[in-house]
């Protein structure tokens, strides 16, 4: 069962890479655009379901590590001439002015320090439960934001970063996907997966059991961090430009939307509305502009798309909290149990 299962699924990744070969060739740039934003998307998402899905955490802080992440790999991958060009208000550091790596060392260093600063932020906010902590996170995030406005000299403050090297491809976004899906799965397999979901359920019994609470959330915000800082850096190299308004806590709503209408613990759930809000946001962007339907007539209001998701979100809260999946994820047994080639089993599902 096991080989059989191993086979489908090598086959599957292989007609996944023909087909997004294909599109890289035969797509515009702009549905690639959205492609491969769907799978940072993926990335980010599995990174804030580490904590809120699987440890039972509620945190804010998304932005404020993908904004550690994307400055960090920018940085450290611009060319000299290209950093002059940025630095016109206040030189860079010296030391940071002549620093230039590949890419996938750049990529690493951003989600390494991404995970400083979430161990840095969750060593004392993790003692902290529920709504506390999920203030407390967004409070973080937003002082990140602002650290980096004000760090001309590092940063380049309010104006930005612009000319980073683009080399967030198809190829490249995909494969980060499916590693971090493939870590993810192992890692909630794992024994520290089970420690996870023990404290996610019950505190207390968990730690009656002899897991350490509090050292299993630092864990998991600290990889959560990580992730997302590496999400960040991939999102800012493909963009080539970020600033600081490009992290505040709107992009964190996206994320949690994503999060929830997948489903809080389904890694499944979280690669399915990652494309699916991703590609819907961009479906819907002309909501954003003036409308002359019938007998509704607005001058354009931007926003409005939002306003829909939001009650979307909304909806999917009221009346089906547990999301799209659950805590279910896709198997080739209950896909086949779906298509009617197996009996189902007494609890139903696609696992």
């Amino acid at each position: 069962m096991k080989t059989r299962n191993n086979i489908l699924t090598l086959g599957a990744l292989v007609v996944f890479a023909m087909l997004l070969g294909l599109a890289d060739r035969t797509v515009g740039n702009y549905a690639m655009r959205i492609l491969n934003l769907s799978a940072i998307y993926i990335v980010l998402a599995l990174s804030l379901n580490l904590v809120n899905g699987f440890t039972g955490l509620f945190s804010l802080g998304s932005a404020g590590f993908m904004a550690v992440g994307a400055y960090v790999s920018a940085i450290l991958t611009m060319s000299p001439d290209v950093k002059d060009m940025n630095f016109f208000l206040e030189p860079l550091a010296p030391w940071l002015q002549g620093l230039t790596l590949p890419f996938g060392i750049a990529l690493i260093a951003g989600g390494i320090c991404a995970a400083l600063a979430g161990l840095i932020i969750g060593l004392p906010v993790l003692r902290l439960r529920d709504d506390y902590l999920g203030i407390a996170t967004l409070g973080f995030s937003e002082i990140i934001r602002v650290v980096i406005t004000n760090l001309q000299s590092w940063t380049n403050g309010a104006q930005g970063l612009k000319s980073i090297p683009k080399v967030s491809t198809t190829w490249v976004v995909w494969g980060v996907a499916l590693l971090a899906i493939l870590f993810m799965s192992r890692l909630v397999h794992s024994s520290y997966g089970r420690q996870l979901k023990a404290v996610r359920d019950d505190e207390i019994a968990a730690e009656a059991m002899g897991v350490n609470v509090f050292r299993v959330k630092v864990v998991s915000f600290t990889l959560s961090a990580f992730i997302a800082g590496v999400g960040g850096a991939l999102l800012g190299h493909m963009i080539t430009t970020i600033d600081p308004k490009m992290f505040s806590f709107m992009l964190t709503f996206n994320i949690l939307l994503i999060v929830v209408l997948g489903g809080s613990g389904s890694i499944t759930g979280s690669v399915i509305a990652s494309i699916a809000v991703t590609v819907l946001m961009e479906a819907m962007r002309f909501l954003d502009e003036p409308l002359n339907f019938l007998f509704l007539k607005t001058d354009g209001l931007p926003g409005l798309r939002m306003v829909v998701f939001s009650v979307l979100l909304m909806i999917v809260v009221i009346f089906r909290q547990r999301g799209l999946m659950g805590e279910r994820e896709f198997s080739w047994e209950g896909l086949a149990r779906a298509a009617g080639l197996m009996p189902r089993s007494k609890k139903g599902g696609l696992a």
